[in-house]
């Protein structure tokens, strides 16, 4: 399917303390055909005027919610902050339980068609294929990496099935990564968990990934953190696992404290900054 434009806005955001006052402009565009006359879009953040054939990196983002709720807004500050620095990046609306009452493995199908899109339309995108990083929080963080590790979970009417799921870099928000019998939400995908856990499904090769945790974190305990990065080691892979003291589930948005009173929204935007840096996705910040 031919994606189309919907609409194009610039805005103006504020000196940093690392960039000029300077135009973003985001454009909103339909990636899937879900039922006649109802398509899933995508909100692309890219720097103001930009030359699409100077193809950038990309950071496609997908939301958290449980597999249930959610929207496409949540990551918006994230794709924000990389499009002021130079970076596209793309925020994915899938279907969920209370949006279409579908289940998990139909969350994935979508996000794989995603990421199966945005790397297909690359050109149009202005992006470069071979430089997109996948991320997302909580569930979105799980599609995110099942986007890349799981097998399987692909919608039958993508025409472009032979497209690379797999990222080149993972930007994970502590992420539901264990489904098992254990694990979050394993009720829900008892059926299915073993191909849909992306903890059970790491094998090289693995991408340079970024893992962000609250050590007050309810879901998501960390010695599953510390198992999943050790299993990307075993694989050849590089994880960069950042616990944050007293940081409980969500601690990475804008406007949420933890427990010890501490806002960590900033903290979790220099450290996807740096992790981007190192791979040269970014330009390295000018003091």
């Amino acid at each position: 399917m031919k994606h189309s434009l919907i609409l194009t806005i610039f805005l103006l955001f504020p000196v940093s303390s690392f960039s000029a006052t300077q135009l973003i402009d985001t454009q909103i565009i339909a990636y899937k055909e879900i039922a006649p006359n109802e398509s899933l879009i995508l909100k692309r953040y890219g720097p103001s005027g930009q030359n699409k054939a100077d193809a950038l990196p990309c950071a496609l983002f997908i939301f958290g919610g449980g597999w249930s709720g959610g929207d496409i807004s949540l990551f918006a500050d994230q794709a924000t902050h990389l499009a002021k620095r130079g970076m596209v990046a793309i925020c994915a609306q899938y279907r969920t339980r209370k949006s279409h009452n579908v289940p998990p493995n139909v969350c994935l199908m979508d996000a794989k068609s995603a990421v199966r899109y945005v790397r297909a339309n690359a050109e149009e995108l202005g992006i470069d294929p071979n430089r997109l990083a996948v991320g997302g929080g909580s569930a979105g963080g799980h599609l995110a990496a099942a986007t890349t590790f799981c097998e399987g979970f692909n919608e039958p009417g993508d025409k472009n099935k032979s497209v690379s799921t797999q990222a080149n870099a993972l930007l994970l928000f502590n992420p539901v990564i264990d489904n098992g019998p254990n694990g979050y939400g394993h009720d829900r995908v008892e059926e299915f968990w073993e191909a849909f856990s992306p903890l059970h499904n790491i094998a090289a090769p693995v991408p340079p990934t970024l893992f962000l945790l609250g050590d007050s974190d309810k879901l998501i305990p960390v010695n599953t953190a510390h198992a999943f990065k050790k299993a990307i080691e075993a694989n050849g892979g590089r994880c960069e696992l950042n616990i944050y003291e007293q940081a409980e589930h969500g601690f990475f948005n804008a406007g949420r404290t933890s427990g010890n009173g501490v806002a960590y929204y900033d903290q979790c935007i220099e450290a996807m900054d740096n992790f981007l840096v190192g791979l040269g996705y970014l330009k390295a910040k000018r003091n």
